[in-house]
């Protein structure tokens, strides 16, 4: 075959552009977000590389933001306290596309299948759900209750995914747990437990998906939901756990989410007390407590189960606590600096990181020898999520 000028400078012309583009194919599995947020922006990072690859800006109110991925780990969904729906593209460091849902929102969650997204609000109260793809609206659940009319409104808190296309979620005004089933988004079932327990404020669901527990505010305790028997209804578990003690002054409600589970126990921040409780998730009793610098925050377990890293609220925010599960104490203090808000374990956990909001850094630990390795500099930085979050239940 015969090639002229023009073909060979085409074909030439084919193979740069292919070279071009295999050159800026990039993967997803070691990237991650980091909130910043006092300007409304999230910091893109690369773990592996520990450095930040590019910012986002224009995504509201972000004073109590939290992150989910799309399954591809391409995608992030940003919750902003604004009502605030933030699809952003990783690998281009753009809005793919921005809403606005409610008036405020504390949180989200996607689908087993990554194809809805759901939003918990405080106002106007209820759930809404949408389509990971469009963002269109495919639900809209109301978080109504009480016997009289008009019904009363409640502010929705802790709402994670669970296994078989289901979400789950707590009324904090009402105390009730709601199970939403979506198998069918045109027709959500929804089956409703009351009477859980006073002002529940946050909850989690355990990595199997099987126990979701809810954190009581207005009562000493905890209310699980089994979700393998529904039958059985909400267990009160922990009551009066704070009984006897001098009652402290709440400075920053524990993160449940950030509970840990790890070896054989659950590690719970204790509200209002300077301590993390040990459970035994297999009678739901109080193994120990360890007692900590100050009021716990979030306790979050390393990847393998062998740490559980613990910050504080203020004013001893400034500190980190590091408990060794098989010696059931802490073996370690670290002291980050001003404002510690939020840490994050690489897939792995070899390393972890740490938002110093008031220092204007993240730091990056050494798990292993406990040492700050790096830094990454960012404007105010509270959340950090990575895209590892994809593949686990109920993050």
């Amino acid at each position: 075959m015969m090639f002229t000028g023009k073909t060979k400078t085409a074909s030439v012309f084919c193979l740069l552009l292919a070279f071009n583009v295999y050159a800026e194919m990039k993967g997803t599995g070691d990237l991650g977000i980091v909130i910043e947020r006092a300007i409304g922006q999230v910091k893109v990072i690369n773990t592996s590389k520990r450095i930040d690859i590019g910012s986002i800006e224009g995504l509201g109110d972000l004073s109590h933001a939290s992150a989910v991925f799309s399954r591809d780990e391409r995608y992030a969904f940003v919750f902003g306290r604004d009502g605030g729906l933030t699809k952003i593209d990783l690998l281009t460091s753009k809005i793919s596309k921005r809403i606005i849902q409610a008036g405020n929102s504390i949180g989200g969650a996607i689908s087993q299948n990554g194809k809805l997204v759901a939003v918990s609000n405080y106002e106007p109260g209820g759930v809404r759900i949408f389509d990971s793809e469009s963002l269109d609206m495919v639900a809209d659940i109301p978080a109504e209750y009480g016997d009289e009319r008009p019904l009363k409104k409640s502010k929705v808190i802790g709402l994670v995914d669970a296994p078989g296309q289901q979400f789950v979620f707590s009324l904090y005004d009402a105390g009730e747990i709601w199970l939403v089933d979506m198998k069918n988004p045109a027709k959500p079932l929804i089956r409703k437990f009351r009477d859980i327990g006073v002002q529940p404020y946050d909850a989690l669901i355990t990595p199997d998906g099987r126990y979701y527990i809810a954190g009581l505010y207005g009562e000493d305790g905890l209310a699980v939901l089994d979700l393998w028997n529904l039958d059985k209804g909400v267990l009160k578990v922990l009551s009066g756990y704070g009984r006897g003690e001098k009652k402290l002054p709440v400075f920053k409600m524990p993160h449940l989410e950030g509970w840990a589970r790890a070896g054989d126990y659950l590690f719970v921040p204790a509200i209002g007390q300077h301590a993390v409780i040990v459970i035994d998730p297999d009678n739901w009793q109080e193994v120990t407590r360890i007692n900590t610098y100050g009021q716990p925050v979030f306790a979050i377990a390393r990847p393998d189960g062998r740490q559980v890293w613990v910050n504080f609220a203020f004013p001893k925010n400034d500190h980190i606590q590091i408990i060794d599960v098989a010696k059931m104490a802490i073996v370690k203090e670290l002291v980050p600096g001003k404002a510690v808000l939020h840490m994050e374990f690489t897939p792995r956990g070899e390393e972890v990181w740490v938002s110093v909001r008031d220092e204007d850094r993240v730091n990056i630990y050494d798990t292993d020898t406990m040492e700050m390795i790096a830094h990454i500099a960012a404007d105010k930085p509270s959340g950090i999520f990575f895209t590892s979050r994809a593949h686990r239940i109920g993050l």
